[in-house]
């Protein structure tokens, strides 16, 4: 078994075609969208943060408004760059979001790719410490929020306050008792994995990884996977993590599918992102028995206990909708994930 959700990141424009031809479109429509996939049997609803961009940017109201209106479906992020964030204001939305949620958002973190503009976490107000780079800053704050989440008060109470205080030092409110556990790290890289979990944080590996080997993009991220398993063994954490891979995977079951995408002979791709050699995985599209094949011999999909679909969001919430059905109906049962 295996939970199926999608991964959106939010585009909106006003090209011929696009269904998201705003901000509010894009809000809008991923609300909609995630209420659509909860009736149709997914497992998440989660969504990529980009600065600058046209993109999705400032998560928590719109999980909290999906909260509202879902009951069941994990509501996530994939990943929220922590080169931006104060970890004190993060930890009071997040755990706002949570609550109303009824405790199931799934919260992805990292240090974050590349944006829209140079050094952007500068204009927030964020600059790396003597020695530091800005992946150690986006780490660093990272640790903040996992040292915030434990719920002990660190905060010495004023004297004469508004309100009545609780004995003892102060934590940040609202806090989520059981989000410890959901957050998760986005890593690209093997030694980040190993981090994160020495950290306790469930792992994100995206469709990008360093090129560490040579070998096909499925095969160094399963590799990735089962080093993140070791290291979670050896700090002697008493959970089982979870792991989510993301994937750009469409069953062509009509017309409409072949002409957005398929089929796809694509293959991974070799590039250069923030002076790193990186690895980018190959999209899947395909009838739905030769989609299976294809993916049954993915071996980072066997290793991950989470798949999220990447969902071209542009062409509007019926299409989305669409998108998942397919993959639910025809491909996850004969994968084994239902």
């Amino acid at each position: 078994m295996k939970k199926i959700g999608f991964l959106s990141f939010g585009h909106w424009s006003a090209a011929s075609g696009s269904a998201t031809r705003s901000a509010r479109d894009v809000l809008q429509q991923s609300i909609d969208l995630a209420v659509a996939a909860e009736d149709l049997g997914a497992d998440g609803a989660y969504f990529r943060v980009h600065h600058f961009a046209r993109q999705l940017a400032s998560p928590f109201p719109l999980l909290a408004a999906i909260g509202a209106r879902t009951k069941r479906i994990e509501i996530g992020t994939g990943v929220i760059d922590m080169r931006y964030e104060n970890p004190l204001y993060m930890f009071e939305d997040a755990g706002a979001a949570d609550l109303i949620a009824g405790e199931r958002l799934q919260l992805g973190i990292s240090r974050g790719s590349p944006e829209q503009v140079i050094d952007g976490w500068r204009h927030f107000g964020y600059v790396p410490g003597e020695g530091q780079t800005d992946a150690d800053m986006g780490r660093r704050h990272g640790e903040v929020l996992l040292e915030l989440l434990k719920g002990e008060g660190f905060a010495k109470p004023n004297p004469r306050p508004m309100f009545p205080n609780p004995p003892g030092l102060l934590r940040l409110e609202p806090y989520s008792p059981t989000l410890r556990d959901r957050i998760w790290w986005g890593s690209a890289s093997d030694a980040t994995a190993v981090w994160a979990a020495r950290m306790g944080m469930n792992l994100q590996s995206s469709t990008l990884k360093a090129d560490e080997s040579g070998e096909p993009f499925h095969v160094q991220q399963a590799k990735q996977i089962r080093k993140y398993r070791e290291a979670w063994h050896e700090a002697g954490h008493t959970r089982t993590p979870r792991v989510s891979v993301s994937r750009s995977i469409f069953a062509l079951t009509d017309q409409r599918d072949h002409d957005y995408f398929g089929p796809d002979h694509s293959n991974d791709q070799i590039g250069i992102i923030d002076n790193m050699r990186a690895i980018f995985g190959r999209s899947y599209a395909a009838e739905p028995d030769i989609l299976v094949d294809q993916l049954k011999e993915d071996e980072a999909i066997a290793e991950a206990d989470t798949i999220l679909l990447t969902v071209p969001n542009q062409l509007g919430v019926d299409y989305n909708a669409h998108v998942i059905e397919a993959i639910l109906k025809h491909v996850a049962p004969a994968m084994g994930w239902r």
